[in-house]
């Protein structure tokens, strides 16, 4: 039988093309944002396969600035695949933001599950979850005392559990995970020690490494670094507007 790594196609052949991902988090958009990113959207489909968001698209989470969001990213010439971040929550109307951002902006919002996209060079894999805090191995939040406590670990617990089953369960050629809250410390280097709790947690990396991930990205640290690796050895990246400081940044895997 033919070893299908000598398909050009295939991502392991030595001549396959890159997977170009281009991502973006915390964009915060409103209406006195609009404008900001399509410029550089524009030449999108020259730069990269496909876009990812790292959640707080929005500023407070209402139907009116996921419209705005929809408008700036939607019709960009290329798949965008999105998460929710805390900030998309704030208004309680997530329902009618991820209504607008599919329908209107033709978003992919994924939440706990994963979606499948074909680009030049191979199947792609994205697994998403918004994620959630807790912190970090040694200094974290544990399922223990008060009622309050245990839901805010079991939350965590959660998302992650769905965000591995997630990447685990994916057909595809290369994996990529995509949340909103840090799933690494390292990106959080910048950010006050004191609310690296809020800011992700080590069960997220957990969940990246239980599937053959290539690469994830993620936002929320504004005061973060851009460069991490999980305990796995999966490439973490944080994209964060602020962090990132241009409309997106492209990432190249294969």
């Amino acid at each position: 039988m033919k070893d299908p790594r000598m398909d050009p196609r295939h991502p392991r052949h030595p001549h396959a093309p890159p997977i170009r991902i281009a991502a973006v988090g915390d964009v915060h958009m409103d209406q006195d944002v609009l404008g900001r990113f399509r410029p550089a959207l524009e030449q999108l489909p020259e730069q990269a396969d496909v876009l990812l968001l790292a959640g707080d698209l929005t500023r407070h989470g209402t139907e009116a600035e996921a419209r705005c969001v929809a408008q700036e990213f939607g019709d960009v010439g290329v798949p965008v695949i999105a998460v929710l971040g805390n900030h998309d929550y704030h208004c309680d109307q997530v329902d009618k933001v991820v209504d607008v951002l599919t329908y209107e902006g033709g978003i992919t919002v994924l939440e706990g599950d994963a979606t499948v996209v074909r680009t030049p060079a191979c199947r792609l894999g994205v697994a998403g979850a918004k994620g959630f805090g807790g912190g970090f191995a040694g200094r974290c939040a544990s399922e223990f005392g008060e009622p309050e406590m245990k839901a805010f670990v079991r939350t965590t617990n959660a998302v992650a559990d769905q965000l591995g089953v997630a990447l685990r369960d994916l057909d595809c050629d290369v994996r990529v995970a995509l949340t909103h809250y840090a799933p690494v410390p390292d990106t959080l280097a910048g950010e006050p020690l004191e609310i690296y709790p809020f800011l992700g947690s080590y069960l997220l990396g957990q969940a990246i490494d239980s599937a053959p991930t290539a690469l994830a990205v993620h936002g929320h640290a504004h005061q973060g670094s851009e460069r991490g690796a999980t305990p796995g050895g999966v490439r973490v990246r944080n994209v964060a507007h602020p962090v990132i400081k241009q409309a997106y940044s492209v990432f190249r895997l294969g």
